[in-house]
């Protein structure tokens, strides 16, 4: 089976996919273009780094972290310390996989295997044994592998230049010799297809070429010594009030969560809502910070370079409990994102990102309806009369002010542009006196990214289908794992993990355990309307201040219904109406692109589900939270 891993890196050597064909990278030109080189005929061409793919490899497809145990999360996370040092490092040969070996305790070939499986995937997941399906199957053995990595380490990675033919000589050889079944010619020959371009450079022509060509690689280095070293989020209410986009009334002043690269000072995302901070506005700043902003500014309309994505190595947060969830937790670590707390009381370790939101507020306070800082500063101005921003209209010129004005100006610390010090950390300067760290690692499913951010739960699947705060989910995928047992545990019915976007809960989204994939399950009863939990909690408040302690979905529905018809009728009149009004806009726009990037081309087709009984149905009795709350 054909396995693409979840990022991609692009550094010199690096072997990927253009137009189905094998390339090898030679060097990066700017922040968008490659120069590649065909693997076949070595001619040469530049290409956008958005039209290559990662080589697949033949491989079973590892286990998503949300599925791994207290255990095998804790043997992943001490599988993945063993190979740290050796990931990526050029020259790596078997007499330092051997030294790290002894140091950690382990065998050789365990060390390899666990390389190779790290770099098929490079998600942490990766590093636990998958449930096999194929027990029984051979497999190449352990020491014909050792004899592989040991042949192709004392002959072909040597000044001598050999030719693989005689590599697999050799192995046939020693194979013979220890009494073992010698492998295939093509298996020697893509060991040797996988080896770093760099590290053969190195030991067939020389350290110094490969230093000289490919010197620009990334490096581990300490604090944010480069771009994406360290990135700093925080939140803060802005200082201005929006207008709603029915009345262009005014609603209320929008919270910002913004995530600021320390190393350029460079904005590579942020997070703009009605609603206080809360998990979903932190994983949503993370994800718009590590992908690519040209669908961002496309939709907003607005040409400008933004060049930050990819994969931050550490990102540096205050010590809120939006920052301390459960599913943040094991999204940065699946990413391997390592999470640091700021200091209690050493309010100076967030001064960065605090000192780019008084720049913010200090532009903000000139635009019509601000709050300004203060009362004293306010004076008689009244920004509810003067405000003229509509949410959309507020996003598109805060991004075009970070785009246009903020990264473009010389930031007195740095002595430079922000854009220009995170270039510069990228690829180098043209001295010579700055090497670029190269390109971070950019993260291909852009949507499944997105989801790993949303909050999660552990459910059954009843015959009615799952049940999420008093409402019901169906689709036919969930058919096959009706009533399942748990595998491990006979006697407990099985729990699937499922994610929600608190925006819009008309939907959930259920990650099938066999198909290694998310599917959208709407409402069981498709005639109800979408809503936020936010939404659902109000409702929930004033069902019981009604003296109604035990309250069913068609209860809730009925409830919401009600409050629309209230909203909608004192939109015009009361600020909390057009508030909630323009929350909906807002959730429901936002939730409803992911819904269908998500749900494309995942939509397996089975035979109706038949009508039940739902009546007598009591769902709650299988219920496992671990989703983080919005209170």
């Amino acid at each position: 089976m054909k396995i693409y891993p979840a990022t991609l890196d692009l550094y010199p050597g690096q072997h990927i996919l253009l137009d189905g064909r094998r390339m090898i990278l030679d060097s990066v030109i700017d922040m968008n273009t490659i120069l590649v080189c065909d693997y076949e005929t070595g001619k040469c061409q530049p290409c956008k780094i958005n039209d290559v793919k990662p080589v697949p490899s033949i491989t079973e497809s590892s286990l998503e972290i949300v599925e791994l145990s207290t255990e095998e999360l804790r043997l992943a996370e001490e599988r993945y310390k063993a190979i740290e040092p050796l990931i990526d490092l050029i020259g790596r040969t078997k007499a330092i996989v051997c030294e790290r070996a002894l140091e950690v305790g382990v065998d050789v070939v365990t060390l390899y295997r666990w390389l190779r499986l790290y770099s098929d995937s490079r998600l942490l997941s990766s590093l636990v044994n998958t449930r096999r399906a194929d027990k029984g199957k051979s497999r190449l053995e352990d020491n014909v592998e050792e004899i592989i990595a040991d042949i192709i380490d004392k002959d072909f990675l040597t000044d001598q230049k050999i030719k693989v033919s005689h590599v697999y000589q050799r192995v046939k050889e020693e194979c013979f010799n220890a009494g073992v079944e010698p492998p295939h010619l093509n298996t020697v020959r893509n060991r040797v297809k996988t080896i770093p371009h760099q590290k053969k450079v190195a030991k067939r022509q020389g350290r110094k070429k490969a230093e000289n060509k490919y010197s620009g690689i990334k490096g581990h280095f300490p604090g944010a010594d480069f771009p994406l070293a360290v990135v700093q989020i925080d939140h803060t209410p802005l200082d201005i009030i929006l207008v709603d986009d029915a009345h262009r009334l005014p609603l209320s002043r929008p919270w910002i969560t913004l995530a600021m690269d320390v190393f350029s000072r460079m904005v590579v995302g942020f997070y703009i809502s009605l609603e206080k901070p809360c998990t979903t506005s932190v994983g949503m700043c993370i994800c718009n910070s590590i992908l690519k902003k040209d669908r961002f500014l496309s939709h907003l309309n607005i040409e400008a370079d933004w060049p930050c994505s990819g994969l931050p190595r550490t990102i540096h947060v205050d010590n809120a409990k939006e920052f301390r969830g459960e599913v943040l937790r094991l999204a940065c670590k699946q990413y391997k994102i390592d999470i640091e707390w700021r200091p209690v009381g050493r309010p100076n370790f967030g001064a960065h990102v605090e000192r780019l939101l008084g720049t913010f507020a200090t532009e903000i306070h000139t635009l019509p309806g601000t709050t300004f800082s203060n009362l004293q500063e306010k004076g008689e101005y009244k920004s509810e009369e003067k405000a003229v921003f509509t949410f959309s209209e507020f996003c598109e010129w805060l991004t075009t002010y970070i785009t246009k004005v903020y990264h473009q100006n010389i930031h007195s610390t740095i002595g430079m542009t922000p854009i220009e010090k995170f270039k510069r950390g990228i690829l180098g300067d043209d001295s010579g006196n700055q090497i670029g760290r190269g390109l971070p690692s950019i993260v291909l499913d852009e949507d499944k990214l997105r989801l790993d951010f949303m909050p999660m739960f552990r459910r059954t699947i009843q015959r009615y289908g799952v049940a999420i705060d008093n409402i019901y989910y169906w689709h036919d995928v969930l058919r096959p794992w009706v009533e399942s047992l748990d595998p491990d545990n006979p006697n407990a019915k099985r729990k699937f993990v499922f994610r929600r976007d608190p925006r819009d809960i008309s939907q959930i989204w259920f990650y099938d355990p066999q198909l290694k994939e998310y599917y959208s399950i709407p409402y069981r009863d498709t005639s109800y309307p979408p809503m936020s939990i936010w939404e659902l909690k109000k409702i929930k408040e004033a069902l019981k201040k009604s003296g109604k302690k035990k309250f069913d979905e068609r209860a809730i529905f009925e409830a919401y219904k009600e409050m629309r018809e209230i909203e909608e009728k004192a939109a015009a009149k009361t600020k909390s109406a057009r508030r909630a009004n323009q929350r909906r806009s807002i959730n429901l726009g936002a939730a409803s692109k992911l819904s269908e990037d998500v749900s494309q081309n995942r939509k397996p087709q089975y035979s109706s589900f038949e009508e039940l009984d739902y009546n007598n149905i009591e769902p709650f009795d299988e219920m496992e939270y671990i989703e983080d709350r919005d209170e």
